[in-house]
């Protein structure tokens, strides 16, 4: 039985989760005002969102990073068309941080007068997938898959919440020059988190002392977001969303080549087929494994 029509919405060739979309957020999106100072965080899901808005949370906030002020990540930087708890966008003190899984042209039309800034992250799509599988099957809100095979399916269908992979980053990049954006990798931002950090500050325009930097990579490690309530979305996620058993964990492994344990030999030459046809004109680089350079 395929209840995907229960949980997702299709607007405008994108799919939305259906009960948590805001769609008067993105039906004006158009005309939300944008001002020179907003910076997005742009992914497609399970891509480091979470990540990248601690970071970003870290570098801007004082409060943040020293723990005086107790605001949740998903409230300091809040996601532009799930506007989980109904925030007023426009009573927020510049300078405003946004997360946000929409594709290139559903995106504020003010983003392209290239003043505001957009950080687009990008996550190999095999540990997207892995990951994705494991979130889908955890939240009750998502259509479960009882295998691989059957989520690898969807996934490349594009029926799952942000539609297809490839068309994401591949419509993304395709259009950075209407846009001031920058691509990281995910897998760079694991590898070397403060190298990453310092490009991010010097895209933001942002100077921090060696000793800030220090705190926000700290900080922004995978352990420590994981037993941050602050940082992590596990308690909105079970207390809000609803999951469905009290195993998971909305930041689960956080590792490069996870794929390897779940792919058969099989699917993954037929996903390199895919990857390969829908990615040939886009040279963002990719790192598939933990040991790679």
């Amino acid at each position: 039985m395929d209840n995907t029509e229960e949980y997702l919405l299709e607007f405008k060739g994108y799919n939305f989760e259906r009960s948590l979309v805001k769609m008067h957020i993105v039906e004006s999106a158009d005309d939300f005002e944008i001002r020179d100072d907003d910076v997005f965080i742009i992914t497609y899901p399970k891509s480091g969102t979470i990540w990248t808005q601690q970071i970003l949370n870290l570098i801007y906030f004082e409060g943040h990073r020293n723990r005086t002020e107790d605001i949740k990540t998903m409230d300091r930087a809040p996601f532009f068309e799930y506007n989980i708890h109904n925030l007023d966008f426009i009573k927020m003190p510049s300078p405003r941080l946004f997360a946000s899984h929409l594709p290139y042209y559903l995106v504020p039309k003010g983003l392209k007068n290239r003043k505001a800034k957009i950080l687009y992250i990008y996550r190999n799509p095999k540990d997207v997938l892995v990951s994705f599988f494991h979130f889908s099957n955890w939240v009750a809100r998502f259509k479960p898959s009882d295998t691989i095979e059957n989520f690898m399916e969807m996934f490349l269908d594009g029926q799952v919440m942000g539609s297809r992979w490839f068309d994401h980053v591949r419509g993304w990049y395709e259009h950075r020059h209407d846009f001031n954006i920058q691509f990281m990798s995910y897998e760079d931002m694991k590898k070397d988190l403060r190298s990453a950090v310092l490009k991010i500050c010097g895209f933001l325009e942002k100077e921090l002392s060696e000793e800030v930097v220090d705190t926000v990579v700290k900080q922004a490690s995978f352990q420590n977001m994981k037993t941050n309530p602050q940082a992590n979305y596990h308690g909105i996620t079970k207390y809000e969303l609803g999951v469905r058993n009290d195993k998971g964990h909305f930041l689960r492994k956080g590792t490069i080549g996870d794929w390897k344990h779940h792919f058969t030999v099989e699917q993954n030459e037929r996903f390199d087929q895919i990857f390969q046809r829908e990615m040939k004109d886009v040279p963002l680089k990719f790192i598939w494994d933990i040991n790679e350079e």
